[in-house]
């Protein structure tokens, strides 16, 4: 506790120690080539950040044929998506290899939970009305938000559009509809209104329909010369219906608000696993999601010294789930959940010097699970952060430091609460630019978080055990960016690279009690986790009228077990993590059309502990090709975009036994107006 201490004293006293240094804002450049039809918004951030940042634009998104969040996310460094197949399969994210459950989501920078299970199924999420994603790797250098944004080994921040009102115009909005293979129906909106110079509100919303029947090649071994047949997907149909209203007003010069509901339905089967000689009729399981959440944000500048802003939130969520083969006394399983929470935040920025600010914010959090379980411990969890940031920037600087101290409430109505607990969690980072004329930056932090045990972890029925410890991690990463550009004809190269050390203590583990049908969970793993992400962005100009956008990215990981020297899984790597994945896209921008490709991979994974033939994914290649055209109308822009999608018509794995779609096909027509 005291080197923690320790740690961020000298940080925050190294950031003031610098104040004499030049300032410099931190801002977007626009790049912007003459005469060509390509105008490419690259954001400073990602070169400046002191943390491995990542952000994709909606522009960007456009041209990597996703349709969900989760299909974005894919194209981030070191992001493993868990993808059950299909559109209505489950997805959630683990970023270098620390789990779902250390990875925080945002919604417009507040936080979504899921108290129940840690994990955020992004699947639930489009990218219909998305602006921009955003992946902070430990800590993001904005030290103003809520004190859980701090709480986390790595955030994704969702970010929808704001309202934009062009020519005078008091109204603006976009219609689209989309569909494709497997019954692929997708119709969506989005509408502005501008009432005043201080009022402005927008609605969307879309409905997304999808049978999800895709045929799939079923191997009956790995040999060759091993029987296969050609299979159908069964019950993987989904229908999906998002709701959503915001209002945003500027009360005076000085401060905004804006207030924004949400609503999220969806029915849809669950696929099972494959079975061999079982594939009629062995998936039945069904899953029914309500989500409904409102939120606030209020945001002032009080002078140019002191800013503050207040968070407020409520949220809903109910989960129904049916497996009516389940072999019990009643002849199925149903289980029913309702979750809420509760959820405020005040945070103040002061700008001591030119240089220099500090910031300080304090989050309540209450959350509450029932279910229709005999027994249940119906779970009552009453959480209180607070932390203290301080940030410096000039030319050749940025750095940041944070101490977050965590107080949990633990209570329920049957049987004994588990332990409460309080955590002091220190962050340090840096970025240096060593030469004054080439941006060349080298960056490092460190970050001790931990995350806390779920309800589920805790409390589920003769599985959850109230005595665990919150998983702890270590963070180290270090590494460099580079932007440049060779004339006209690259206007823009930007590359960056990292390495990355985490090392994770009582990590929260499912072990069998007594045989394999009783299971219990514990404070049993210890994982070292080691690796490098690489990524490389670039514009080329061929011609007046011709450029191309394009990038990639590498990650190299080596997640190791540390746990037990005598288990035959010592020094395994951890099940589902790829030692090599990528990622690559490149866009051809012309006066005609836009021709764009996408390019996922990764290498071989293990479906278990142990690392043997048995347990072996193989690797996959997952290519993409777009044709897109816009063009004026009478009505508004219009763009019409063809998608040809796993073009190789690969029923490749991310989970085992839960093939993913062959080649599909996709069409989108939108109307801006």
């Amino acid at each position: 506790m005291k080197f923690y201490k320790a740690v961020s004293i000298v940080g925050i006293s190294m950031l003031w120690a610098g104040t004499n240094l030049a300032a410099q804002n931190v801002a977007d450049s626009l790049h912007q080539l003459p005469e060509v039809v390509i105008t490419e918004k690259y954001d400073d951030r990602e070169i400046r950040s002191s943390a491995p940042l990542q952000i994709l634009t909606k522009q960007t998104l456009q041209n990597l044929n996703v349709l969900q969040v989760s299909d974005a996310v894919k194209f981030f460094s070191g992001v493993n998506v868990k993808d059950y197949g299909g559109i209505g399969g489950l997805k959630t994210v683990s970023v270098r290899s620390l789990g779902a459950a250390h990875t925080s989501v945002s919604y417009n920078g507040i936080p979504l939970s899921d108290a129940q299970t840690g994990q955020i199924d992004i699947g639930k999420f489009s990218l219909d009305n998305v602006e921009a994603l955003t992946l902070s790797l430990g800590q993001n250098d904005q030290i103003f938000m809520p004190a859980r944004l701090f709480a986390s080994a790595s955030a994704l921040d969702i970010r929808t559009t704001l309202p934009s009102f062009e020519n005078n115009r008091q109204f603006s909005g976009k219609a689209s509809i989309k569909g494709g293979s497997f019954g692929l129906f997708n119709p969506s909106f989005y509408l502005a209104k501008q009432f005043s110079n201080r009022l402005a509100a927008t609605v969307n919303g879309e409905w997304l329909s999808a049978n999800g029947k895709y045929p799939y090649l079923l191997r009956y071994g790995n040999a060759k010369g091993d029987s296969t047949s050609w299979e159908e997907r069964k019950n993987t149909d989904v229908q999906n219906l998002r709701l959503e209203g915001a209002l945003f007003g500027k009360i005076s010069e000085k401060s905004s608000a804006d207030i924004r509901l949400y609503y999220y339905r969806s029915d849809r089967g669950l696929p099972g696993a494959t079975i061999f000689y079982n594939t009629d009729g062995f998936s039945k399981q069904r899953l029914d999601e309500n989500t409904f959440f409102v939120q606030a944000h209020y945001e002032n500048t009080l002078s140019q010294l002191w800013s503050i802003q207040a968070n407020a939130k409520y949220n809903r969520g109910y989960v129904h789930y049916l497996d009516p083969t389940y072999l019990g006394s009643e002849g199925k399983l149903e289980n029913k959940y309702t979750q809420k929470e509760q959820y405020g935040s005040l945070a103040a920025l002061f700008k001591a010097f030119q240089h220099l600010s500090f910031s300080a914010s304090s989050d309540l959090t209450r959350q509450t699970l029932d279910a229709n379980f005999y027994n249940f411990a119906y779970p009552t969890r009453l959480t209180w952060q607070s932390v203290v940031a301080a940030k410096y920037v000039s030319d050749r600087i940025l750095a940041t430091s944070s101490l977050l101290f965590t107080q949990t409430f633990e209570s329920v109505k049957v049987g004994d609460p588990a332990n409460n607990q309080n955590r002091w969690s220190p962050y340090i980072s840096v970025s240096v630019k060593p030469f004054e004329n080439h941006d060349l930056r080298l960056r490092a932090f460190y970050k001790n978080i931990f995350r806390m045990p779920t309800f589920n972890d805790l409390y589920y029925t003769a599985i959850g055990k109230r005595t665990l410890k919150p998983e702890d991690t270590d963070q180290f990463n270090l590494g460099a960016t580079y932007s440049t550009s060779f004339g006209t004809i690259v206007p823009l190269l930007t590359f960056t690279a990292d390495g990355f050390r985490n090392n994770v203590k009582n990590k929260i583990v499912a072990y069998p009690v007594k045989n394999v049908f009783e299971w219990s969970m514990m404070n049993y793993g210890k994982v070292e986790i080691s690796g490098i992400d690489l990524s490389l962005e670039t514009i080329i100009r061929f011609s007046e009228k011709i450029g191309l956008l394009a990038g990639s990215n590498f990650t190299y990981q080596k997640a190791l077990n540390m746990t037990d020297p005598k288990s035959s899984a010592y020094k395994n790597q951890l099940p589902y993590t790829p030692r090599h994945s990528g990622g690559a896209h490149a866009t051809l921008q012309t006066t005609l059309l836009d021709l764009s490709y996408s390019l996922l991979w990764s290498g071989i994974q293990y479906a278990g502990a142990q690392n043997v033939k048995q347990n072996e994914v193989s690797g996959y290649t997952d290519h993409s090709i777009s044709i897109s055209k816009e063009k004026k109308t009478r009505l508004g822009n219009m763009r019409l975009s063809v998608e040809a999608l796993n073009i190789s018509n690969k029923n490749y794995e991310i989970v085992r036994y839960f093939p993913m779609p062959g080649r599909s096909f996709r069409g989108t027509l939108s109307i801006y107006f």
